[in-house]
């Protein structure tokens, strides 16, 4: 079956990210949310983003305007039954994708192919709850996905050859660069990555330095685009705790334990960008610590 179709499920930031990426290179993209709020939110970001394209030269009006067209909009999951491709895009939580999982199982034709956007959770996992196993793979676009060139592919203990390819040719189609990894908590990036992350907070608790400080003293001395902190605002607070909670369960090791001042954050609601106070504020309030 030839992929045109992708579904993309959830249209929160990482969502409406990959719908960004996914439609501007030509596939025509039904993006599901129950809230039909989430998803206008959605479509202004991604708009946004377009814009910004536009401007800097990246892309032209007429490809801006065909991007947005491509894109089409429903709170019915039923509609997702009609696409070739699913790319779950959902909090950060297993029960939650496992339960999206089983009922677009139940709703999808046997040829659709499943995809999670999971950053550290097992795809055996994930796909032991469909009748799809062998087309089941992980895709994991990082934020922000229109700029970052690379995408994770994670095969499955059951994902078939058809459908490693299948996913490969679909994520070199977009422009990105793959590299594969085997079906470990975190896989390669975020197994590296928020360790990192957790540790800088764990800095900032233990006053070693301010958020300014750490981050200066990544930038500048490691040469990192950017520091761990104002990363971990970009990201989410939410999702560094989900993902280090994953890390932790599974590797059963202390170097993986959360920070307490992450959990703190979290709790507070205090998430970073998306709600304007992290380790930095953002919108009308500056970035000052």
């Amino acid at each position: 079956m030839e992929i045109s179709i992708i579904g993309v499920v959830g249209a929160g930031q990482m969502g409406s990210g990959i719908t960004q990426v996914v439609s501007t290179g030509g596939y025509h993209v039904l993006l599901y949310d129950l809230d039909a709020k989430v998803l206008e939110a959605a479509v202004e970001r991604i708009t946004e983003g377009l814009n910004t394209a536009v401007k800097r030269g990246k892309l032209t009006e007429w490809v801006r305007e065909k991007t947005l067209k491509n894109i089409k909009l429903t709170t019915r999951l039923e509609d997702l039954a009609h696409c070739h491709m699913l790319i779950e895009a959902a909090p950060e939580r297993e029960e939650i994708k496992m339960e999206t999982f089983e009922l677009l199982d139940s709703i999808c034709p046997k040829e659709v192919v499943f995809a999670t956007n999971t950053s550290s959770i097992s795809i055996t996992r994930l796909a032991s709850v469909t009748q799809r196993a062998d087309k089941f793979i992980g895709i994991h676009f990082m934020n922000p996905a229109a700029i970052i060139e690379l995408v994770e592919i994670v095969r499955g203990w059951q994902t078939s050859d058809e459908t490693f390819l299948q996913a490969k040719h679909f994520v070199e189609k977009l422009g990105k660069t793959v590299v594969v990894s085997k079906d470990f908590p975190g896989f390669i990036i975020n197994r590296i990555l928020m360790p990192m992350i957790n540790e800088a907070i764990f800095a900032v608790m233990e006053g070693v330095g301010t958020p300014q400080e750490i981050d200066m003293a990544m930038t500048m001395g490691v040469r990192h685009p950017m520091g761990p902190l104002a990363l971990a605002d970009l990201i989410g607070l939410d999702t560094c705790l989900d993902i280090m909670e994953v890390l932790f369960t599974e590797f059963g090791d202390s170097k993986y334990r959360p920070a307490p001042l992450l959990r703190k954050y979290v709790e507070a609601g205090l998430l970073g960008k998306k709600t304007g106070r992290g380790f930095y504020y953002y919108k009308t309030q500056g970035s000052t610590p």
